[in-house]
């Protein structure tokens, strides 16, 4: 298992994959014979997604949009959104569900929707892995909503720490707080 001195797991890889298959049985319940596009927030959400996808039964397109509030080397967002790809596809009329890794203060998101809601979507949902409650800001209807944690800072399971553990099958968090960079 690949570990990180410090590190505690807080959700482990089995309760992930066990939360997958359960939001993807309400989508593939709630999608039932319409056309469903995931829109992957990037990067986060990557690994959240592939393994989202591959639960599903139902037929569906994927489209990716990546968006930036964090400055280089930043735990904390600026509060400035900026889309740094954007999607490749219209989305008019369909039924768009966005795939998030983490939703935290929620304004990344909120600006995000409002952006999507602009390009006339028929539905525009939200399913979202890990969900920080206690940091909300700006409310955001979440559909689909895998876990809600305290307000720590997470990595692994395509969450990073300065781009690195990403890879990680697993959800973890600091026992302490690294003195320098991780």
């Amino acid at each position: 298992m690949i570990s990180a001195p410090g590190m505690e797991v807080l959700l482990s890889a089995a309760e992930l994959q066990a939360k997958v298959r359960e939001l993807a049985a309400q989508i593939d319940r709630d999608y039932a014979g319409k056309d469903l596009m995931l829109l992957c927030i990037l990067r986060g959400g990557v690994i959240f997604l592939a393994d989202l996808m591959r639960a599903l039964t139902l037929r569906h397109t994927v489209e990716f949009m990546a968006v930036s509030s964090y400055g280089a080397g930043a735990r904390e967002s600026s509060g400035q959104v900026r889309i740094t790809f954007d999607l490749a596809s219209s989305i008019t009329g369909r039924n768009v569900l966005v795939v998030e890794d983490i939703i935290d203060s929620g304004r990344t998101l909120a600006s995000v929707l409002d952006l999507l809601r602009a390009r006339q979507p028929r539905s525009l949902e939200v399913c979202v892995l890990l969900d920080k409650t206690e940091r909300r800001e700006v409310m955001i209807p979440i559909r689909y909503r895998g876990f809600s944690i305290p307000d720590r800072y997470v990595f692994g399971f395509g969450l990073d720490i300065d781009e690195y553990y990403r890879n990680l099958p697993h959800v973890a968090v600091w026992k302490e707080k690294p003195a320098g960079p991780a």
